[in-house]
Parts: C-alpha cells; structure tokens; sequence
C-alpha cells in the first residue's frame, strides 16, 4: 500500500497563557512512502515523529493537509476503517486474557459481513503467533511472558487482520539491549514476509538504519532529510542530521577556509575546491569528521591531545581532545592491528577526505567540496 502525505499540518494550542501561538507538532510534511517498504521514522523526543504516526492511524485529525492509502484519501475517516495495525510501546495487552485471546481480540470486534467463526478466528490467530513465533505461548497470560514476548504478542495482534499499513511507535524501547537486537531483527522478517507496508518510529537512530528501507529524519515537525540509511550517514544535508546519524557521533569542529585549504587550528587537514572544481571562499566553518575517518599516522596532518586509548576487540578507540573541538571528547576509531602508545600526551592522525563533512556556520546546511 503506497501512502501519500500531502501539507500534513498538526498544530496544538499553547498552554502557555502568555504564549498564545500554536504548537506545531507536524509542519508541512511531504513524503510518498512507496509499497511493501520498511520506513524508519527518526528524530529526537519532541521532534513531532509520533504525531505523525498518530495522524496515520487516524488517533488525531490534521489540522491540513492530506493522507492518502494508495489512491483513497482517508484524511477524515475514522481510526477503526483505515485497515491499519499499530503496536505501541507500552504493549497494551489485555492481563487477564490470554496470548490467544489478546491475538484474537480485533477480530472479535468485526461485525456484519466481516464478522468471523470462532473457528477461523482461532485459525488467523495461530497464524499470527505463527509468524511472531509465539504459537507455543497461546495459553500464557500476560504476565507469564517476557518483555520480548509480550512485544510479539502485541505485534501478532496488529497483524491478525493483515492490515494494509502496519505502525510501530518506539516498540522496543522496553526492552533490554539483547532483546531490542533481537526483535528488530524479527520485525525485519516479518515485514518482508508479508509485504506490509511499515512504518516504525524510533529516536535509537542505530535501530532505524539497521532495519529501514528508507529513512525520515525529523526535527521539529520538519522532515530534515530523507533517503536510504547509507545515503543519509554519508551524505548529510546538514549538521543536524550529521550529529544525529552515528555511533559514536560525528566528531564536530570550529574551522576555516583559508587559501584553499582547510583548518583545525593551526592544522591544515586537507586542501579543498567546490564541487565543481572552483575556489572556495575564505570562511569559518563547521568541520565534520566521522570516528571512523582517522587513520593513525606519525606525521598525520592532524594532533590531538590524547586522553585514553580503549581496546574493544576488534577495534580501538582513541579518545582525546583539541581545542576547536565542540564535542566533550573526539573519539576516533581504528583497527585493533594498530599500536597506540598511551605514553605521550599527543596523537596525530591523517583524515579520509569522504568522511570529512564542512558546514555553514550560520546556516548548518553542509557545503558541498572535493579534496585534492
């Protein structure tokens, strides 16, 4: 099911009483979301993401704009007729029914020509467990089940009726870190086993990028970027997006454009053109280099004062500062094949020139440029 969201506007009263404008929630969301696709919806608390969701499923009403299911504008119509399944953070489930019931429970609402035996209820509910891989579960009551069980329980619900749009709104958010891998992992497999068009909303941006076909990152109520996960972390629109995108964060500087050449400091780390090969200007700057983008070199371009070195199996991680730093610590991560020597109070490192990011100081919108 394609959905189509068109100048969808959510705005609330302020309860500010010396603060009468409205709250904007959702401002001017546009997007196509296209059929059968897992699609992350990303952003810090606050940034409108669940509004959104709650808009989709028909739980609040636009104050404009439009929602389309394929080619029916469902904008106006109730929650209950948009064939949507929506699983929540919290789960919901009924405690005194049990797993079969809980799962059951949507269906025994149809009434009128979709109204189901017991027989086939039973039957779509086995299914479901089937799918979520809880059909050994069906007698358990709530609190007999773990947290991941109980998330499969809630999951199973909203696809009994097999919706058109399934709605996950931060759905792993209880669960420990094992768990959260584990059923992010499951919610993958189902959404390609049954081609159900997805959308799952989650300020974890790891949890988004792992899973997503496609990803919106939010701020604000404003769609800010939105691509596949790879395309977004590579190529930022802004330094919003770049802080927000990768574990550890990106590594954020003040810096400059001299001659040329770029600055950290006293540091030229790379020499640079426009996109289109001509100069560009003289100008302070915000530098982005991913942890990933060091490479550990004697007579690298780049010192930092070296904090600590922590050795995490595969990799290492060099922790250090620098005074144009605008992160607490810069934290750049190299191959565990690599010696550092903790003994000095200095490391330099040479800097991948596709993992170097340069921002607009007063706009944060990223300035595009080749390195030579």
């Amino acid at each position: 099911m394609k959905i189509t969201l068109k100048n969808l506007t959510k705005k609330f009263p302020s309860r500010n009483k010396k603060v009468r404008e409205d709250v904007i929630a959702v401002n001017d969301f546009n997007f196509e979301i296209p059929d059968g696709k897992l699609i992350g919806l990303l952003g810090p608390s606050g940034c409108g993401k669940s509004t959104a969701l709650n808009l989709l499923c028909g739980l609040q009403k636009p104050t404009s704009g439009q929602i389309l299911f394929g080619e029916d504008d469902v904008t106006d119509l109730p929650a209950e007729n948009r064939g949507v399944g929506m699983v929540f953070q919290n789960y919901a489930l009924y405690p005194h029914l049990t797993v079969k019931k809980n799962i059951m429970f949507p269906l025994e609402n149809l009434r009128g020509k979709d109204k189901l035996s017991k027989e086939v209820m039973e039957a779509k509910a086995l299914e479901a467990a089937k799918l979520v891989q809880i059909d050994e579960l069906m007698d358990r009551k709530p609190s007999e089940l773990s947290g991941g069980q109980q998330q499969r329980v809630a999951i199973a619900r909203a696809l009994v009726k097999m919706p058109r749009v399934l709605l996950l709104d931060e759905p792993l958010s209880n669960l420990d870190a094992r768990l959260r891998l584990q059923t992010r992992e499951e919610i993958r497999r189902i959404q390609k086993e049954t081609g159900i068009t997805t959308i799952f909303v989650t300020h974890d941006q790891e949890e988004a990028m792992s899973i997503s076909d496609i990803i919106v990152v939010m701020e604000t109520g404003r769609i800010q970027q939105i691509g596949k996960p790879q395309e977004v972390y590579d190529n930022p629109v802004n330094l919003f997006v770049a802080k927000f995108l990768g574990t550890p964060p990106i590594n954020v500087f003040s810096g400059r454009i001299e001659n040329g050449s770029l600055f950290i400091g006293t540091d030229k780390i790379l020499n640079v053109k426009s996109a289109d090969g001509t100069s560009l200007a003289d100008q302070p700057v915000t530098i982005g280099i991913r942890p990933e983008g060091f490479v550990l070199s004697d007579d690298g371009a780049l010192t930092l004062n070296l904090t600590e070195v922590e050795v995490m199996g595969r990799d290492i991680t060099v922790v250090s500062t620098h005074p144009e730093s605008q992160n607490v610590e810069i934290r750049s991560i190299i191959s565990s094949e690599n010696h550092v020597e903790i003994t000095g109070d200095t490391v330099k490192f040479a800097i991948k020139p596709h993992k170097v990011h340069i921002f607009s100081v007063e706009t944060g919108q990223r300035i595009e440029f080749t390195a030579e």
